[in-house]
């Protein structure tokens, strides 16, 4: 089961990185959907809101002290940070999300619960449960920067 999660967790960010692979700079930070993210706004969130806030915060219990402030600010990249640097980061975070893991094993309990899941229908009593659900978010985000790459430069992930 560990293998075979931790295979699907990997297939899904390799298909982020892929997909944002030969876009130029301005395509990166280009918002192509009325709501206005970017694909490098989506990798940022995928950095803190996925790769951090689950693996480093929730598993291993450090602290939030690296979350940027204002409404949906793990959303935004302002215009001095390098493409480069954004991607970097996930990349970095994903390595340290591996190391997290692999120190863990799947009954092991979220070191840095949140009092807020409970009332929101959320239960996440291990790091099965946390690995099911950034497999899921990551599939889903993925499956945006498909639509957002097709309308970008017509290439599709998986041509139908």
């Amino acid at each position: 089961m560990r293998d075979l999660l931790l295979h699907r967790l990997a297939g899904q960010r390799r298909h982020i990185l892929d997909q944002l692979d030969g876009l130029s700079e301005e395509q990166l930070r280009q918002p192509v959907l009325p709501s206005g993210w970017s694909c490098l706004g989506l990798v940022k969130h995928l950095t803190l809101s996925d790769e951090r806030y689950w693996f480093e915060v929730v598993m291993a219990g450090h602290p939030l002290d690296f979350w940027p402030e204002g409404d949906n600010a793990d959303w935004q990249v302002p215009d001095d940070v390098p493409a480069e640097s954004v991607i970097a980061e996930y990349r970095a975070a994903i390595d340290r999300s591996d190391s997290y893991i692999a120190d863990l094993e799947l009954d092991d309990p979220p070191a840095r619960p949140e009092d807020w899941w409970p009332e929101a229908g959320l239960s996440f009593p291990d790091l099965r449960a946390v690995l099911v659900h950034v497999i899921v978010e990551t599939a889903t985000h993925a499956g945006h920067l498909d639509a957002v790459r097709e309308l970008l430069d017509r290439k599709q992930y998986i041509v139908l």
